[in-house]
């Protein structure tokens, strides 16, 4: 299994969404942070098995859905880096996500 870091921005997108539905319940809030955690481990047993980010076509960044959401890692070597959690609605920026 792939050694699954996150990126100091990813860490607040999660939390953000998190924030966002819990005025409505906390407790699915809770929910979405643990699916999202858990998907994230799923994917480090096979990091490549996630598309290649369209927008950017770089072959080291990619992308699986959850639910709404678009979560974006970066291989590293032997792990993988979790560079954004992003509604699917929502534009990437113009450059990759650090």
């Amino acid at each position: 299994m792939a050694q699954v870091t996150w990126s100091p921005s990813s860490l607040a997108d999660p939390e953000g969404i998190a924030e966002f539905i819990s005025r409505d319940s906390p407790h699915y809030a809770n929910l979405f942070v643990q699916a999202v955690v858990q998907h994230v481990e799923m994917f480090a047993e096979l990091p490549r098995s996630g598309r290649i980010v369209p927008e950017y076509g770089m072959e080291n960044l990619r992308e699986f859905l959850y639910e709404s959401y678009r979560i974006v890692y970066r291989i590293q070597g032997f792990g993988m880096e979790v560079a954004a959690v992003v509604h699917g609605a929502r534009l990437l920026p113009a450059s990759p996500p650090q």
